[in-house]
């Protein structure tokens, strides 16, 4: 036996012999080359370690080799993995939140894999700022006198609290005083700022006199948050933002106004809710405006502060901002995103978050039935069927509001829901469904058309 042994761990291959071997070219254009060497390796050890067990007597023919190192390497992926989101939840922050414009990815590849004047000004031949890249095409677009952008909102809203506030007093709604995901309160970054809440009025009412007569020696600011993750309805009250405005202005102190999810483009024309712009924000009088790159905007992770001049040159100056800035990554990906709303029929139509809110209930139910009609010629024994269901925005948007969208459901009599989801999961492309009625729900809302094949294959495998 032992010489049979020897005699089969000798036939076995060496790697660089498997290396030169066309399929293994192939597979080296598709992952690293070290990749392809390390599943070769761990495909060989296997085979090994059953030889010297002698749970294998046979070797594989080349073939079958050449596809278990390929199968190999589609199981040893990268940790973070592109998915299919079929929950019809068009923000959804578990699955990165907005997927960027196509157009955005010449942009961020031209810039990520090249030189760039980051921090180099062209025209002088002198050193730059990173800063300025988007200075005025978001001026242009919001009004502003001035741009800063760091990495997310809560980082924005720290640096403006920790430059303008700091060990003083900040005037702020008790009904706004939310928690914006995470755990992450906004009297906790205020605290963190070095600056104290006052809390003024109540939970659902809060009106001018209010602020009025909180205002103190003591008083550095008036921030306004905007509730845009949840709805106090009923018996409720709130200053308008002009009022605000004005209050602040003849107290000589900056409105703050933290408006989440940096909207550019008014969304009643699709249905939804009235929601204010970050231009309406800053007509309305306030001095500082920040905002979300990767909510309703539909750009990169980043917190946008737009506002006053004098106000944002401080925020410049505060040694926080080398913690918070953004990389040439996000940088590129902004401005290829804030380039499209410069002509906002083309943002509707090229920006992913944009066009999956901006689809009627029809579309999606000729994209549901287009995809259930390819499902249908593989799916075997699985139930495909196409369902009126709802959608929702996702990233504490637009709360309680759904959208009227058309699903495919799938079903199974061998698998339950859950392990039908599990598998989908397993995809080479992972399917992340939604169980509804005993049911995988596919919302083809939040997929794209290119992904239709993917699915496909997806479910023709389950099917054999």
């Amino acid at each position: 036996m032992a010489e049979k042994i020897q005699g089969l761990l000798a036939k076995l291959p060496a790697v660089d012999v498997l290396l030169k071997r066309s399929a293994m070219e192939e597979l080296v254009e598709r992952y690293p080359r070290g990749a392809v060497k390390a599943a070769i390796q761990e495909t060989l050890s296997s085979i090994r370690q059953e030889v010297l067990q002698e749970k294998r007597e046979v070797l594989p023919e080349m073939s079958e080799l050449e596809q278990m190192i390929s199968q190999q390497l589609v199981e040893h992926q990268f940790s973070l993995r592109r998915v299919i989101n079929g929950t019809g939840t068009v923000i959804h922050t578990n699955l990165g939140r907005s997927s960027l414009s196509p157009r955005v990815k010449q942009q961020v590849g031209e810039i990520s894999f090249h030189y760039s004047n980051l921090e180099f000004d062209l025209a002088a031949g002198t050193r730059g700022s990173r800063y300025s890249h988007l200075v005025e095409i978001i001026k242009e677009l919001t009004g502003a006198e001035d741009v800063l952008v760091v990495n997310n909102n809560a980082a924005a809203v720290l640096l403006v609290l920790s430059t303008l506030i700091k060990e003083q007093e900040v005037l702020v709604s008790r009904g706004e005083l939310v928690e914006i995901g995470g755990a992450f309160r906004i009297p906790d970054v205020v605290t963190s700022s070095g600056g104290k809440i006052v809390e003024v009025g109540t939970t659902n009412k809060t009106h001018l006199k209010d602020y009025q007569q909180a205002l103190t020696e003591e008083t550095g600011g008036i921030l306004k948050v905007h509730t845009s993750n949840y709805r106090i309805v009923g018996f409720t009250e709130s200053v308008a933002l002009a009022e605000l405005a004005e209050l602040a202005h003849q107290a000589e102190l900056p409105l703050i106004n933290d408006l989440g999810s940096g909207l550019f483009i008014d969304m009643r024309q699709f249905g939804l809710p009235y929601e204010p712009t970050v231009k309406e924000a800053l007509e309305q009088g306030c001095d500082v405006v920040t905002f979300s790159g990767d909510k309703l905007l539909g750009g990169p992770q980043a917190g946008i502060i737009v506002g006053k001049k004098a106000y944002i040159e401080k925020m410049k100056q505060n040694q926080l901002l080398r913690a918070l800035r953004i990389d040439k990554m996000t940088l590129s990906a902004l401005e290829a995103t804030f380039e499209l709303y410069l002509d906002p029929a083309q943002a509707v139509k090229e920006i992913p978050v944009l066009h999956m809110l901006s689809l009627d209930e029809e579309a999606c139910r000729q994209k549901a039935e287009s995809l259930a009609a390819d499902l249908k010629e593989v799916a075997g024994e699985l139930s495909i069927i196409v369902e009126k269901d709802a959608s929702a925005v996702g990233g504490g948007s637009y709360p309680e509001h759904l959208l009227p969208t058309y699903v495919v459901a799938l079903q199974s009599d061998t698998f339950s829901a859950e392990e039908l989801q599990q598998k989908l999961r397993e995809s080479r492309v992972p399917i992340i469904s939604r169980i509804k009625n005993q049911a995988n729900y596919l919302d083809v809302r939040t997929i794209d058309e290119e992904e239709f094949p993917l699915i496909v294959a997806a479910v023709k495998a389950l099917a054999e």
